[in-house]
């Protein structure tokens, strides 16, 4: 483990997990602290945030629940302030929350699509940029991740506005990235594939006959992948990388494939 540590250069650092309650989130905040971080997690539900702080804490890094609605503008700040005040500073950010809600464009009222751009991009840039401020005010380095995903890559049917929310990411990332590298903050994204998370609509057939059929590593992901793409970003490992959008997607994206089909069975509701 010290060997761990020190590769990635995150010992006793302080970590803030945006989402940080279940799925990706939560797989992020233990591998966050594996390698040494303290780490506020940051939920909408406070039996979320408190369980998988006190996986943190069995880990032997301090783990702190932090209930808000980062999608509450108002919140945001009284979130950020909390987490900076009870871990001393913050070193570190990743954010995962979002959802896509299905439907063709013609079905996309203004509604729908200012509701996926707020779940999927708003929201990140205004954590981002007051994270971001409170590292620059005390002449902090530190690394931010967002996530982004595939089809913020490629035409997403049935997912628009999502897939325009998530390339708006994209471009924001790289923004950030550059207006923030003279203080040594770093900003980059994770793009997922088809990732097994804990909203997930399936069945064990379709999820087979997905992975046999579509992904080239012949399987899908897991919220590990994620946490694990995550950790190399925001730490040493990743020290001369900045504005880059990580593909975790099993290969889909190099493969030039769409699933369509699979994707418009599993539908919810």
């Amino acid at each position: 483990m010290a060997t761990e540590v020190s590769l990635f250069g995150l010992q006793d650092k302080k970590a803030v997990v945006i989402g940080g309650g279940q799925g990706m989130g939560e797989s992020t905040s233990r591998y966050l602290a594996h390698a040494g971080c303290d780490v506020a997690v940051i939920d909408i539900e406070r039996e979320r945030a408190e369980r998988v702080a006190s996986l943190v804490n069995e880990l032997g890094r301090r783990g702190i629940p932090i209930v808000g609605d980062v999608l509450d503008d108002a919140q945001i700040p009284t979130i950020v302030a909390s987490a900076e005040q009870q871990l001393g500073k913050v070193d570190v950010m990743v954010s995962i929350v979002g959802a896509a809600v299905w439907g063709a464009l013609l079905e996309t009222t203004a509604g729908i699509w200012d509701q996926q751009m707020h779940l999927n991009l708003r929201y990140f840039f205004l954590c981002a940029r007051e994270v971001a401020a409170t590292m620059i005010r005390r002449g902090d380095a530190g690394a931010i991740v967002g996530i982004a995903s595939v089809d913020g890559q490629r035409s997403a049917p049935m997912r628009g506005a999502y897939g325009a929310a998530k390339a708006g990411l994209i471009s924001l990332v790289q923004t950030m990235a550059v207006e923030w590298a003279p203080h040594n903050i770093r900003v980059n994204a994770v793009a997922p594939g088809h990732i097994v998370t804990p909203r997930l609509y399936d069945t064990p057939q379709r999820a087979e006959g997905y992975a046999n059929s579509l992904l080239p590593v012949r399987r899908r992901g897991v919220t590990d992948d994620i946490g694990k793409a995550a950790l190399f970003l925001v730490s040493d490992l990743a020290s001369y990388i900045t504005g880059t959008t990580l593909d975790v997607d099993g290969g889909l994206l190099a493969a030039n494939l769409f699933p369509g089909g699979f994707l418009r069975d599993n539908r919810p509701g």
